[in-house]
């Protein structure tokens, strides 16, 4: 029989601390690069939580189970692959030092290991209940109204008008985001990469998550990478990049409209397909069948062609490798022809161009033609591409080109640009709340009328498109929150104990994250903190004031690296970013904070529910190691 290994509470939290010592090299405003060498001598410099973590080859069942929960967490979020390993720690911390207390040690366990994850486990549950229950409620009440909305309109604002809009709350989201994946350098020309990308893919009358869902679904075809250049290289370029070059060239006229068909499948009439069983006959008669066939399929084919020649079709974009045959047919008619185009881009191009793919080449329609301005090829770094251009197309697609100094480095830039999307997305899709937490938020705005005179009629509600001040904004209010609403529990409930416990595990969990942002300067925490929690006992000194009176009390005393900003322009446009408060103000969004809630302690959950390891030694351990490896060698540069 295979092993059994007992898990402790203390194995888990050493695991997990672990994987928390690699991610503090990276996290940040102090933090780096980190560098991975492979026995090849092959190197990775990332600076991604995710591709840092994925990168590391762990063995404990563990250490994968918390990496697996990262990735999915961030493929629907694209943010927060640091702070998740963090959190977590700080949580496993939190509850051990609880759990190990003599109070909480039962003597009806065999032994004080087992008493101790007993009461860990029911700390975990009562934790996930409360935060599917009531965290959306005390997010609302208590975070929302200290920050802004993102407007989507306000995508498409002039540069000129910025200082008076949203889009300098946008540029400054997205440069605070790209700060932690890239470095202070690229953040800004990232972040507004992203801008015009999303002016040109604003669809009208759509909500904005549509458009971004639009852009997140279609991004390994929207976008190019290009290796060898530097990152201020990357732009968009009007209309779709096909990543594959032209079979056959003949000679068109730009200034013409050009006509389009994708297939789908092959042109000419194949003589056995899979699966199909051929009965040759005997002599000569099999023979002639044969030629039969042969030349039914080349009369065939020059009926599609001449087809599409009175159709005045001159490209044929297909999914499939077509044979000499169609080569030939298709230069003669001065045709060109794209080959081995994938379903991602086909499906786009179809999208764009409104036309339905052809299955059947019998079955060509003036329907299936798609109108384009030009379709030519295109150079970009070493590769040559189809550039295809829409014409009368009701959004204004374009694609973007990412350029980046080596193979890994460019991967690194295009995976942060989707990471950005997914991340723009998650702030503007709606948070619908539970049953129960409809319920609270009902009774606590009705509470928070009658405390305040001045707005009787006024409610609390989490619109898509929230953010706060980055730099621990988010973690300081929470954190205040449920000490508040712990203390208010317990005045209601002085026989229950449980539960203010469990308000106080999660409130200094949170503190985990601004205190690894300021490690470098714990003064700057505690002022941070203080001027966090004056704005919320002061309603009439709005959290936004306060932080640029820091910015310009600063700059006052460091005039050479803090700059005054000017008087006329509106507080709420300038707030600290994680990377540095001094000089790169930022903001982060409130659905990824509460979604990065929900999937900590989810995964917290599913640790601590885990009683015994079996090692066994069988093909999937060994297939498992083998796709890391993997995705480690696709990852590297």
């Amino acid at each position: 029989m295979p092993p059994v290994e007992c898990l402790r509470l203390k194995h888990v939290l050493q695991t997990v601390s672990a994987l928390e010592a690699v991610i503090l090299r990276c996290f940040g405003p102090e933090g780096g690069q980190v560098l991975f060498t492979r026995d090849t001598g092959q190197a990775m410099l990332s600076r991604s939580g995710t591709r840092v973590i994925t990168a590391l080859r762990l063995e404990h069942p563990l250490a994968r189970v918390v990496v697996d929960c990262v990735q999915k967490h961030s493929m629907i979020t694209g943010d927060g692959s640091k702070a998740f390993i963090l959190l977590l720690t700080s949580l496993l911390r939190e509850i051990h030092g609880v759990a190990s207390k003599e109070p909480n040690v039962s003597r009806t366990y065999n032994s004080r290991e087992s008493a101790e994850a007993s009461t860990a486990r029911r700390l975990t549950e009562e934790l996930l209940a409360f935060a599917l229950e009531r965290l959306y409620e005390l997010i609302t009440v208590g975070v929302v109204p200290h920050g802004c909305r993102l407007l989507w309109q306000d995508v498409t604002a002039k540069k000129e008008s910025a200082a008076h809009s949203n889009t300098d709350c946008i540029q400054k989201l997205l440069a605070s985001f790209f700060h932690t994946r890239l470095g202070r350098s690229h953040s800004d020309f990232m972040g507004d990469l992203i801008c015009k990308l999303l002016t040109h893919w604003k669809f009208r009358n759509d909500l904005p998550s549509l458009s971004l869902q639009f852009i997140k679904d279609n991004f390994p075809a929207l976008h190019t990478p290009v290796s060898g250049f530097p990152v201020s290289c990357s732009r968009l370029i009007e209309g779709q990049i096909i990543h594959r070059d032209f079979a056959t060239r003949c000679l068109h006229n730009d200034h013409q409209l050009v006509k389009a068909v994708a297939f789908t499948g092959y042109l000419q009439p194949k003589l056995l397909n899979a699966g199909d069983i051929l009965e040759l006959g005997a002599g000569t008669k099999a023979e002639k069948n044969i030629m039969k066939f042969s030349a039914w399929a080349e009369r065939s084919l020059e009926c599609v062609i001449a087809n599409l020649k009175k159709l005045g079709v001159s490209v044929l974009l297909c999914a499939v490798k077509q044979s000499d045959a169609v080569l030939a047919l298709a230069t003669q008619a001065e045709m060109w022809v794209v080959e081995c185009i994938s379903e991602d881009e086909l499906s786009l191009f179809t999208h764009l161009s409104g036309v339905t793919p052809v299955s059947d080449c019998w079955m060509i329609q003036p329907q299936h033609v798609a109108t384009l301005t030009f379709a030519r090829p295109i150079l970009l770094g070493a590769d040559r591409f189809v550039h295809v251009s829409f014409h009368d197309s009701t959004e204004e697609p374009h694609s973007i080109v990412i350029c980046g100094p080596g193979e890994g480095l460019t991967d690194q830039y295009a995976c942060a640009f989707q990471d950005a999307i997914r991340m723009l997305l998650t702030t503007w899709e709606p948070i619908r709340a539970t049953t129960s937490s409809e319920t609270l938020l009902q009774s606590s705005a009705s509470t928070s009328s009658q405390m305040d005179p001045s707005s009787p009629d006024q409610t609390h509600v989490w619109e898509p498109g929230c953010i706060v001040p980055a730099g621990g904004t988010f973690e300081f209010l929470l954190h205040h929150l449920l000490l508040q609403h712990g203390c208010t529990h317990l005045i209601s409930n002085p026989t229950n104990t449980g539960v203010p416990v469990v308000f106080e595990l999660l409130a200094k969990a949170l503190l985990s994250i601004p205190q690894q942002i300021y490690s470098h300067s714990p003064r700057r925490f505690l002022q941070i903190q203080t001027m966090v929690l004056s704005s919320v006992q002061n309603p009439s000194q709005p959290l936004n004031f306060v932080y640029k009176h820091v910015l310009n009390i600063r700059s006052t005393k460091h005039p050479d690296t803090w700059e005054r900003q000017p008087e006329n322009v509106e507080s709420s446009m300038y707030c600290y970013g994680e990377a540095d408060v001094a000089s790169h103000p930022g903001f982060e969004s409130v659905s990824c904070k509460y979604q990065l809630l929900l999937a900590v302690l989810q995964c917290l959950t599913t640790l601590l529910r885990v009683d015994a390891m079996m090692h066994t030694h069988t093909g999937l351990h060994t297939q498992r190691i083998t796709s890391i490896s993997s995705e480690n060698s696709d990852n590297e540069e």
